[in-house]
């Protein structure tokens, strides 16, 4: 299909209504493959939600004589739950699919070139957000921990499970979106946006506004899982600037001299 709107139009530009059309076709591929994945949640329901209410189970274990755990209030509060952590799970497991079109969508009609550098992205772009997700799902139960410390020796804390999963899936999604920031800034680079010498020169504010992030997108008051999502994202800016330095030398060395000639000096054509 790009390379027939690239035979038709050699500039590759598209109407609105074109940009519409593939917007439509391309969030219905992320759709089915979202609803592929949530089957496999829908059947593997009652393992995912013992595993994400472990952490309820061994607060109750250590605070003896206090009751945790999560309440279904409602007659349709089950099937709800159990669609909202199915479609959670399809999320996860549509991801290849679903950031391969968004990719796509913000660089359409592909070359051959730029197909093998969507591609890297994207294997890089999964194995970050699914990394982010294990480690929200290993810092978990410190948050819940911590949040459910609050209550008083003897009280009771019956949560409202769709209150409770809610708060589950957006902790995990939030870390797994958060370590895609090194995909963004190479990608940025890649488009002439972002030089690497910017990003090492924006360091301090940079680190800063990831803590901040970190502060915000983890609802505990403990520093220590604020810490476990600002570290490594942090490591990953890092990492996303020795890349993108490597890609400004490769590009450095296949441009013209001229083209490195201020603007007030005359170069030698």
């Amino acid at each position: 299909m790009a390379l027939l709107r690239r035979r038709r139009n050699p500039e590759g530009r598209m109407s609105l209504g074109d940009h519409l059309r593939e917007l439509r076709r391309r969030l219905v591929i992320a759709a089915v493959a979202v609803a592929l994945g949530s089957v496999v949640g829908w059947l593997q329901y009652d393992w995912l939600l013992t595993t994400l209410t472990e952490p309820l189970r061994v607060v109750s274990h250590q605070r003896a004589g206090s009751l945790v755990g999560i309440n279904f209030g409602g007659v349709t509060s089950a099937f709800s739950i159990k669609l909202k952590v199915s479609m959670f799970v399809g999320v996860l497991l549509a991801s290849p699919v679903w950031l391969f079109e968004l990719w796509a969508f913000i660089v359409p009609g592909l070359t051959r070139r730029e197909k093998r550098t969507a591609v890297g992205f994207i294997s890089a772009a999964v194995p970050l957000f699914l990394g982010g997700c294990y480690l929200a799902h290993w810092a978990l139960p410190k948050a819940v921990e911590v949040l459910l410390g609050f209550t008083p020796t003897g009280a009771v804390n019956l949560t409202n499970a769709s209150d409770y999963l809610t708060f589950v899936i957006r902790f995990i999604l939030a870390f797994g979106l958060a370590f895609l920031l090194p995909v963004l800034l190479v990608a940025l680079n890649v488009a002439h946006v972002l030089p690497a010498h910017v990003m090492l020169k924006g360091w301090r504010p940079a680190v800063m506004l990831i803590f901040v992030f970190a502060a915000m997108m983890t609802p505990t008051p403990d520093a220590w899982t604020m810490i476990a999502l600002a570290m490594p994202m942090v490591g990953l800016y890092f990492g996303a600037y020795g890349v993108a330095l490597l890609l400004d030398r490769r590009r450095a060395r296949h441009e013209p001299e001229w083209t490195h000639v201020a603007d007030d000096e005359a170069s030698s054509l």
